[in-house]
């Protein structure tokens, strides 16, 4: 046996790499062995859950990515009101139903199976399915859901439809003073800290993980349908109401459809506002779109008014207004009490010289 060794026995020379070895011998065709290359990334795109593609806003299938942020706030303000305010109509328009008043929960039960299919309804028509927020995220989410909503639609049996809503408008005032706290007034009022509270986790949420509007509402809404589902069957209120549902199928079932299509439109605007320009900026919105409800409630529906109406909702304006001005003092120069009392000062001074 002589010293002579095949090419692919060879050692290495000094200073070359194996893969370079392996390219020589491949390129010669006289290796015996034939050697793959694979790299593979410590974290693929694909098991990371909260990898974040190519910014792209989807808003129930249109694509705002391509506008200016000028005109996404103006197509999201505009779907808010436009799908809140038929939201608001047959809300009042179910619950003027003789004797729906004490069921409040189903129909937030109602609510949220539709929210539910609509979501998966359209997270299926994406190309992203995965789920990018954490369940316990999600889980908190559904509960401040439940609360806002199942505690709204539970008070409109004890209050009436402006007095409701007037309540939810002072989510952007945090302190409430005063006040007899009966049962429909408590019901609103832990609605209404609910509901100030979802909007920030919403927005830390989908900011931290980059997850879709579809996928919130799919995940969160489903979570609380079975919260919900759970609470009406502990109580014993799920039989009643699908009895007395059963018996008015088109004033309940059929307006409970049309009532959740729209508050879904709806609150996949809200969602791309929140996603876009804040929390803040979505509840001044909303508040603003209340307002408007408010008014279009005494139009369509007979109900007393008072004066009260016209305070609260000049509270609720104050409110709006210096939510606005904390966040853009630098831009917005209000005048100092001195200076006002300067410029009552020179108006006096002025009369004064014009009567001597």
């Amino acid at each position: 046996m002589t010293g002579t060794e095949t090419p692919g026995e060879q050692p290495a020379e000094g200073g070359r790499s194996c893969w370079r070895q392996w390219l020589d011998e491949a390129m010669s065709g006289s290796g015996p062995r034939k050697y793959i290359s694979i790299s593979v990334p410590d974290k693929p795109d694909s098991m990371s859950p909260h990898i974040k593609p190519a910014d792209e806003l989807r808003v129930i299938g249109f694509n705002l990515t391509d506008f200016s942020r000028t005109m996404q706030f103006l197509i999201c303000v505009t779907g808010v009101f436009t799908f809140y305010l038929i939201y608001g109509y047959l809300q009042e328009l179910i619950f003027s139903v003789e004797g729906f008043k004490p069921y409040g929960l189903y129909l937030t039960l109602l609510q949220f199976a539709f929210y539910s299919t609509f979501g998966l309804i359209e997270l299926q028509l994406t190309q992203d399915k995965r789920r990018r927020i954490p369940w316990k995220t999600y889980m908190l989410i559904a509960f401040l859901t439940v609360g806002t909503m199942g505690l709204s639609n539970t008070s409109l049996g004890y209050l009436n439809y402006p007095t409701q809503v007037i309540f939810k408008c002072c989510k952007l005032i945090p302190v409430m003073i005063g006040g007899v706290f009966i049962q429909g007034i408590a019901l609103i009022s832990m609605a209404l800290c609910a509901d100030a509270a979802i909007g920030n986790v919403q927005e830390k949420a989908m900011k931290l993980h980059n997850g879709s509007n579809s996928e919130m509402v799919l995940y969160s809404y489903s979570i609380g349908f079975l919260y919900i589902l759970t609470g009406l069957f502990c109580t014993r209120g799920l039989s009643p109401a699908f009895v007395f549902c059963s018996r008015h199928p088109v004033q309940t079932y059929g307006y409970a459809f049309i009532f959740s299509l729209s508050g879904y439109f709806g609150i996949s605007f809200v969602l791309a506002l929140i996603k876009l320009f804040g929390a803040l900026v979505a509840a001044t919105v909303t508040t603003g779109r209340k307002a408007v409800t408010i008014g279009l409630s005494f139009f369509f529906f007979s109900k007393p008014f008072t004066f009260h109406y016209l305070w609260s909702g000049l509270v609720v304006v104050l409110g709006i207004f210096l939510n606005i001005y904390s966040k853009n003092m630098d831009k917005i120069q209000l005048p100092s009490l001195l200076d006002l009392w300067n410029v009552i000062k020179k108006k006096q001074m002025r009369s004064m010289s014009q009567t001597v």
